[in-house]
């Protein structure tokens, strides 16, 4: 994935070389020059000096072909006009942003924004989304290790037992939304076109889940 992101910090920095590692094409804008140090030497990712939210620094960090934004400077209102404009203004596929005022996170998912606020593992929370990005958990427990996500269930589970997505103490289906419907399914319970299902799933195991239900939604 091409990814930018706004804020050259501790998360950012941090962030962008996990990304980079993973062979990512990274895109930096801090409006501080002196933040490129926080990179290691030979970073191969780019580094503009700017504003997040200016159009002139986004377009020549590539916005209009990124898949993905991510806003994590010191500042919420500055995190919440990058993240609009790369998402209602170039129309970023995914667009991410960090709050330190968790009052604001309405504001976010109003926009349908998704927010990270927890410092304590904001660099992991964002590289799950960035991710996992079809199964953008709905609630976190603890520090992060377990999650509840939200996913359509794979066409060819229909008339299976909802039982057979459990994976003992990795996976586990809690809840079903059917027909406008929810519902808490029992042992025999069988799957049904259409399913909204919701799985409780520890963090060290999104990616098993995400190609689990990959076979058919060909993310």
């Amino acid at each position: 994935m091409r990814v930018i992101i706004a804020g050259c910090g501790r998360v950012g920095s941090t962030l962008a070389v996990q990304l980079v590692a993973e062979g990512h094409d990274v895109r930096l804008i801090d409006r501080s020059g002196r933040a490129r140090r926080r990179l290691p030497a030979g970073f191969p990712g780019r580094f503009h000096e700017g504003n997040g939210y200016s159009r002139a620094v986004l377009e020549a960090a590539g916005i209009e072909h990124a898949d993905a934004f991510v806003a994590v400077t010191s500042g919420d209102n500055s995190n919440i006009v990058s993240a609009r404009t790369a998402k209602e203004t170039y129309r970023v596929p995914i667009v991410l942003a960090r709050i330190y005022d968790p009052r604001r996170a309405d504001i976010y998912r109003e926009l349908g924004i998704p927010t990270i606020a927890s410092v304590r593992w904001t660099v992991h929370r964002i590289h799950q989304m960035l991710l996992h990005r079809h199964l953008t958990p709905e609630l976190a427990f603890g520090n992060g290790e377990t999650l509840l996500v939200r996913s359509q269930l794979p066409d060819y589970l229909t008339g299976r037992r909802l039982t057979e997505c459990d994976v003992d103490g990795e996976i586990r289906v809690v809840e079903i939304t059917r027909a406008g419907r929810s519902l808490v399914p029992a042992h025999s319970t069988l799957a049904e076109r259409g399913d909204l299902v919701t799985f409780a799933v520890s963090a060290t195991s999104l990616g098993r889940l995400r190609g689990f239900l990959d076979k058919e939604l060909g993310t």
